[in-house]
C-alpha cells in the first residue's frame, strides 16, 4: 500500500487516482508458546489446552484474488502499472498485474 501509494502521489499526483485495499487482515494466527529451560517438562501440559494466545493477523486470499486496485485517468494508466509492480514485490507469491479500461 505504502509503496503504490508513494509512487503515485509522487508521479500522477493525489488528486488523480482513488486506489483501494480489497482484502483484509481478519484471520488471527495463534502461537502455542513451549518453554525450552531445564525442567520445563513440570511447568507446562504439552498439546493438552493447546489453542495458543494471537500472534498476529492474516488475509486469507485465494487464487485470482484482487489485491490493490488503482482507478486513474488514461495518460496515468503507465504509472499505475509501475505502481502496482513496486507494491507486489511487498507480498509472498507470485502477483499478476490487470489493466482494463471502461
Amino acid at each position: 500500500r505504502i509503496a503504490a501509494n508513494k509512487v503515485m502521489c509522487n508521479k500522477a499526483g493525489k488528486d488523480f487516482f482513488h486506489m483501494r485495499i480489497r482484502v483484509h487482515p481478519y484471520h488471527v494466527l495463534r502461537i502455542n508458546k513451549m518453554l525450552t529451560c531445564a525442567g520445563a517438562d513440570r511447568l507446562q501440559t504439552g498439546m493438552r489446552g493447546a489453542f495458543g494466545k494471537p500472534y498476529s493477523t492474516a488475509a486469507r486470499v485465494d487464487i485470482g484474488t484482487v489485491l490493490i486496485s488503482i482507478r486513474t485517468y488514461d495518460k496515468y494508466a503507465k504509472v499505475a502499472e509501475t505502481a502496482l509492480s513496486n507494491a507486489k514485490f511487498k507480498f509472498p507469491g507470485r502477483q499478476k498485474i490487470h489493466h482494463y479500461t471502461l
